[in-house]
């Protein structure tokens, strides 16, 4: 069988057991993506590992891994396009708050977990800035399939989320640079002002030159003028945020859908991204967690070390963000909603657990241990979501619906 046909083979699987499984926990009254998560666990190494299977060639994993990478810089995108600029600013604070102590507050009690199983102190470190890391996709999807993406504590949860990742990335650059006894002080000062003139000079190019090359590309014949410009600049911006502002590409990208939510032809790109997202893309991404994930090489012997790391995970973060929401000004629902939505540690506390086998800073059976507290996190988020948003017969639930 030829590269392409292994392939066409394996992208056939994936969309058919995505939409499959995703269809399924609708019909039981869950968000669909965590059906497309537990189905990935299953189609990979944990059950029945499709992507080693006899006939299927190495570098096609790689090639998957890429096109979920698009998916997510796609999802991101979309959350950005569903919201405007200004309803974000004014929520300001609630993110700050959120996001900062979403943080904090994990990552300390990261580390005094691992001083406590008898890591080191790097090891410990690094543990908690793991915990301190927040997926925001997985939220945003289970946000946008409850409708509720526009409402104050989705415009703060996603605010909160650009926060802890510039946050996570900023402490865990200084950490990797003190390591390795380079940068000082001078590198961590460097590494601050880079996210800033990246921030800077994406909102510049958006705010000022973004509108009217999106009315030229408008007014020419060319096929899907506006999607193509749409997919470029978000790519662009993805590539900005890594190489100027040293933070994730999917931090750009949410840059990107918020700077062309405020264009007249929003509507004509939304429908197109969507229709390319959802149809491919992101239905690969949901399941490439899952593939990512080896259930069957976790060891009974780190049990309570991998207990102790979820309740730490799921307690630290909803704890901190949650907190840090009410005193910015949330109520105790919105609060509570705002910190289960920052539980899900997916593919950036995958990658944040890759540098640490990387660079040698924990062992693999830690590792196992950190895989296992994201896994756990990743699922529960949805169900918890959609348990938090349904609306009690009886009760007013405007408050939570407010708009920013």
């Amino acid at each position: 069988m030829s590269t392409f046909l292994q392939f066409s083979f394996l992208l056939a699987i994936i969309l058919i057991a995505a939409k499959a499984a995703g269809y399924l926990s609708t019909r039981l009254g869950q968000p669909s993506v965590l059906g497309e998560l537990l189905i990935g666990i299953l189609l990979g190494p944990s059950l029945i590992n499709i992507m080693h299977l006899s006939f299927v060639e190495h570098e096609l994993t790689e090639i998957i891994k890429e096109l979920a990478e698009l998916g997510v810089m796609l999802l991101m995108f979309i959350a950005g396009l569903e919201l405007h600029l200004n309803e974000l600013a004014r929520n300001t604070r609630v993110a700050a708050y959120a996001g900062i102590l979403g943080v904090v507050v994990p990552t300390a009690l990261g580390w005094g977990t691992g001083r406590l199983f008898g890591m080191d102190d790097s090891a410990s470190v690094f543990l908690g800035l793991t915990l301190g890391a927040t997926s925001v996709s997985i939220s945003a999807q289970t946000l946008m399939e409850l409708k509720v993406l526009r409402s104050r504590v989705g415009l703060s949860l996603l605010g909160s989320a650009v926060f802890d990742d510039i946050l996570v990335i900023f402490l865990l650059s200084t950490f990797l640079a003190t390591l390795s006894g380079a940068g000082g002080l001078g590198g961590i000062l460097l590494l601050a002002v880079r996210m800033i003139i990246f921030v800077l000079l994406s909102g510049a190019f958006g705010y000022w030159l973004l509108p009217g090359l999106v009315r030229r590309i408008s007014r020419l014949p060319i096929s899907q003028g506006i999607l193509t410009l749409g997919i470029v600049i978000m790519l662009l911006y993805g590539l900005a945020a890594e190489l100027v502002g040293s933070v994730a590409a999917i931090t750009g990208s949410f840059f990107a859908g918020l700077m062309f939510a405020r264009c007249r032809e929003k509507e004509r790109l939304e429908e197109g991204v969507k229709a390319l997202a959802y149809g491919l893309f992101v239905p690969i991404f949901f399941i490439n967690i899952g593939l990512s994930i080896d259930l069957r090489g976790m060891q009974l012997e780190i049990v309570w070390l991998t207990l102790a790391v979820i309740l730490v995970a799921v307690i630290g973060k909803w704890l901190g963000s949650g907190l840090g929401a009410k005193a910015a000004g949330l109520s105790w629902r919105e609060s509570i909603q705002l910190g289960a939505g920052m539980i899900s540690r997916g593919e950036v506390g995958l990658i944040v657990a890759s540098i640490g086998i990387q660079y040698g800073l924990v062992r693999d059976d830690e590792f196992s241990a950190i895989v296992a507290m994201i896994l756990v996190t990743t699922i529960i988020t949805p169900p918890i979501l959609r348990a938090l948003f349904s609306k009690p017969k009886g009760l007013n639930f405007a408050a939570s619906e407010e708009k920013a």
